[in-house]
């Protein structure tokens, strides 16, 4: 039996004692899981997400375990008293008296800090009893069992002061899981596309519980909480559109960082971790232990390496346990909401949103719904969306609205190959289209109707820089050999600084399979250079 069974059993504190044995019992791994309605929900995996990839070593293995309880187990409506240190050593598992809600009342501050000033006294009697040779009681001798067993008899010194509460967060996974439905399918796909493994996409589980407007104290925003500084080296960061607020494009910037932190520390329990800790703590701290994980956690001191450092990479491996295996957590259901599934334009020239909005058909607050990353000068027209700019729009706004439908017109999900659509020809539309895919299409700038009572612009252009006419006569003009013929008819893309395959396939309307093919590049090739020279159409 697991500690998650013990509250169909207790009133408001489960005895200490009785406690510790069932730990201690529960860690053979036997047996099933019990809910507060004393129905079996969850069978026991005592090695969740324990992979080559992702490894759980025995150091960690009880914070994994802590972490699991908290996500698929406990609710909101309960608390853990534990060691901040050793999370294997749980005091005791209560509900909280009063009704629940986002914070504790005052009465609820009461009883908790009553409940921890409690175990602290016993915690310090134990310490003294051993100090002095005294005899133990039953309940002493459990308690110690449980501190020999993790982290040793001298891990109970100063344990008085490391008492920790943690409330249930099983609702709010819950919900996470069913928001998840919405962004994880494209997430796979990018993590996918940078030669990643997929199941980094439950990061934001840990990270955000998947709310896009999440922001953090600290000033870290968005599902995947991009840190101001570090979402500017990833993603566009300015006074006009912040990418850290839209899911797609933040997954990108994460598969990047993710990436890079990978090709510097060695092992994905590393990179991870860094993802809370940074890239420069985390290499002190495997200069001083090694990739492996869990030395690091349990002997690596250095500064600013605390409680939620320690727990990072064990959190993910235990949101990867229950996300993946939501239906025996959540036995009364998940709803996952629908995969996006939305038109991307990506701007050739700045234009005010409204324009966009006005040219599809939709109003200026739908877009602004479905465009996280716009901030508020561009969402009430105070300022124009800058050129290269990504808006989402309604599906099928594409087909609906352009005369002839753009060279590549596929929805978000990356797994299809790109439609072949026939040539485009000049548009008399509002806005001119270039190519679109499941992160490119680029319209060009509006034209001014006559009823907006200004000047109609030039007719738009589909190309930004286009060829002037050749002059020459005919008789002049080189014949062109089948050589030339062929090499006119390539498109090239010369790769910019910090461009990914993965972008470089989106910016040209290619899946990266393709983009690969064309290239001669290797099932598993993602390497690219500023300055290189790719092929991306014939």
């Amino acid at each position: 039996m697991r500690p998650e069974s013990i509250h169909a059993r207790y009133a408001w504190v489960f005895p200490l004692s009785l406690l510790v044995l069932i730990i201690l019992n529960g860690c053979a791994g036997s047996g099933g899981e019990r809910d507060s309605g004393g129905q079996d929900t969850v069978q026991i995996q005592r090695d969740p997400g324990g992979s080559s990839t992702f490894p759980v070593p025995p150091e960690i293995q009880d914070n994994v375990d802590f972490w699991r309880h908290v996500y698929g187990i406990w609710s909101r409506g309960e608390v853990a008293i534990h060691d901040d240190e050793h999370l294997g050593v749980i005091y005791e598992v209560s509900r909280i008296p009063g009704p629940i809600q986002a914070g504790y009342s005052a009465s609820q501050k009461a009883w908790l800090d009553s409940r921890t000033g409690y175990h602290a006294s016993r915690l310090k009697m134990l310490e003294e009893r051993i100090r002095t040779g005294q005899t133990l009681t039953p309940g002493d001798k459990e308690l110690l069992a449980k501190f020999e067993k993790d982290g040793g008899v001298a891990a109970l010194y100063g344990a008085s002061d490391r008492l920790r509460a943690q409330r249930g967060l099983r609702e709010r996974f819950r919900r996470s899981v069913e928001i998840s439905g919405r962004y994880e399918p494209a997430f796979r796909e990018i993590m996918k596309s940078h030669g990643l493994p997929e199941d980094l996409a439950y990061i934001p589980h840990v990270e955000s519980s998947y709310q896009t407007n999440a922001k953090s104290s600290a000033g870290a925003c968005g599902v995947w909480q991009f840190m101001p500084a570090t979402g500017r080296s990833f993603m566009t960061v300015n006074d006009h559109v912040d990418e850290r607020y839209d899911p797609i494009l933040s997954a990108d910037g994460a598969a990047r960082y993710l990436s890079q932190a990978h090709r510097r520390l060695g092992s994905w329990p590393l990179a991870i971790t860094s993802y809370n800790h940074g890239q420069g703590g985390m290499a002190k701290a495997r200069s001083q232990h090694g990739n492996d994980i869990g030395r690091i956690v349990e002997h690596y001191d250095g500064k600013a390496f605390g409680f939620a450092s320690r727990n990072y990479y064990a959190e993910f491996i235990a949101a990867r346990e229950v996300a993946s295996n939501a239906k025996r957590y959540f036995p009364e259901g998940v709803n996952y909401e629908a995969p996006w599934a939305y038109d991307r334009l990506v701007l050739h020239h700045s234009m005010p949103a409204e324009h966009v909005a006005r040219h599809y058909g939709a109003s200026a607050s739908r877009l602004a719904d479905l465009n996280l990353h716009w901030r508020g000068a561009v969402r009430d027209g105070r300022a124009s969306l800058p050129a290269g700019s990504t808006v989402w729009l309604p599906q099928g706004s594409m087909k609906r609205v352009a005369s002839q439908p753009p060279p590549v017109s596929v929805p978000i999900m990356l797994a299809r190959e790109p439609k072949v659509a026939p040539k485009q020809e000049k548009s008399q539309t509002a806005v001119a289209m270039a190519k679109t895919s499941p992160s490119t299409a680029r319209p060009t700038p509006a034209i001014r109707t006559a009823s907006s009572g200004k000047k109609p612009a030039p007719e738009p252009r589909v190309a930004a820089n286009k060829p002037k006419p050749d002059t020459r006569t005919a008789a002049n003009k080189p014949k062109p050999t089948p050589e030339t013929r062929a090499a006119n008819k390539v498109r090239y893309h010369v790769v910019k600084p910090q461009e990914t395959l993965y972008r470089v396939a989106l910016l040209n309307g290619l899946s990266v399979a393709e983009l690969r093919r064309l290239n001669k590049m290797s099932s598993n090739d993602n390497n690219i250079q500023a300055g290189q020279k790719l092929k991306v159409g014939i």
